[in-house]
């Protein structure tokens, strides 16, 4: 049984607010074992569930997973029908304990690509649980941030069309205002296993002053240690957002 307490050496008061994990690792966890790379997704999902429940314990309020990505569809066809039937599973399966544990659920990405019983369990899920005032999980479905900007940048470009703004008052927020993740904070960790360093055209507007961190932890193996180990690194780092530290200003 593990504790649900921070470690001792964690400092609570500089935790982020949001990490964004790109979880890799679930096909070559499988191949190491003998097993078929769908074993390795099953696993990857029982890991995700016990991080969500680990940012729950430790007071960590966003978690944004990218659990299928835009390109993802060029995979064989098998393991993206395991993929979008693991969804399905895992939202009849799911839902209840993430209600009672007070998680609010969203899903961002491109949902209209999706098989219509799994948009309807989304919506329904997204739904159930947006007045719970747990952790925000934020799961990344048929996702591309490069399609989340065009779109963003085609909105923007139909109301000045329209007239409804105008170029002189041109901001960053109509932008943030019409990204997947608007109304979340900007992520402060990014997470990637694997060992592969490479942003994967994830939350590339989100992402622009977060820490990145990557581990060669696979991600099925990816667990509390794994975690911590993440966060230790966050906190030793110097978090200056284009600025210059106190200590060197005063020097």
């Amino acid at each position: 049984m593990h504790s649900t307490a921070l470690p001792p050496d964690l400092n609570p008061a500089h935790l982020p607010r949001h990490i964004a994990v790109i979880m890799d690792g679930n096909g070559r966890w499988a191949t190491q074992r003998g097993l078929p790379r769908i074993a390795g997704h099953r696993q990857g999902a029982k890991t995700l569930k016990a991080l969500l429940q680990c940012c729950q314990d430790w007071g960590i309020p966003v978690l944004t997973a990218y659990a299928f990505s835009t390109e993802n569809w060029r995979r064989p066809l098998e393991e993206v029908t395991f993929l979008l039937r693991l969804f399905e599973r895992l939202l009849h399966q799911e839902l209840r304990a993430m209600q009672q544990a007070g998680v609010r659920v969203r899903f961002i990405g491109d949902l209209t690509a999706l098989p219509e019983s799994l948009q309807t369990l989304m919506s329904e899920a997204a739904a159930a649980t947006a007045d719970n005032d747990g952790i925000e999980f934020n799961v990344a479905v048929n996702y591309g941030s490069r399609l989340e900007l065009t779109q963003a940048f085609r909105g923007i470009a139909a109301d000045l069309l329209q007239g409804k703004i105008r170029l002189e008052d041109f901001q960053e927020s109509w932008v943030e205002a019409r990204l997947f993740t608007a109304g979340s904070p900007d992520p402060d960790l990014l997470i990637r296993t694997s060992g592969e360093q490479r942003l994967s055209n994830y939350l590339l507007w989100q992402l622009a002053y977060a820490e990145l961190y990557f581990t060669n932890v696979l991600w099925p193996d990816f667990d509390r240690e794994a975690l911590a180990e993440a966060l230790r690194a966050y906190q030793g780092r110097d978090r200056k957002f284009g600025g210059l530290p106190p200590t060197y200003l005063t020097a």
